[in-house]
């Protein structure tokens, strides 16, 4: 029975480091969404005429970037919930 319960504990302890871990891709897409608005906002401030362009390029920029965060998140619930 006891060594029952400590596998189990230990099963739970793998999945949150995995969880945990799966969960990293979400800082990488932060900081490059961030730089990404920096250089937009400069882009916009140097040539304001074309703040249309810019942001059109902008939306599929994040629309791509913003994929690594949605399947770290995804990995990580099959991970807690399905393993």
């Amino acid at each position: 029975m006891e060594q029952t319960q400590m596998a189990d504990a230990i099963v739970t302890l793998g999945k949150a480091i995995g969880a945990g871990i799966a969960i990293l891709a979400g800082i990488g897409t932060g900081v490059g969404q961030g730089i990404s608005a920096g250089k937009i906002a400069e882009a916009i401030a140097r040539n304001p005429e074309a703040e249309n362009r810019i942001m059109n390029r902008a939306y599929i920029t994040y629309g791509i970037s913003e994929s690594p965060a949605i399947y770290g998140f995804v990995v990580a619930m099959l991970i807690i919930f399905y393993l």
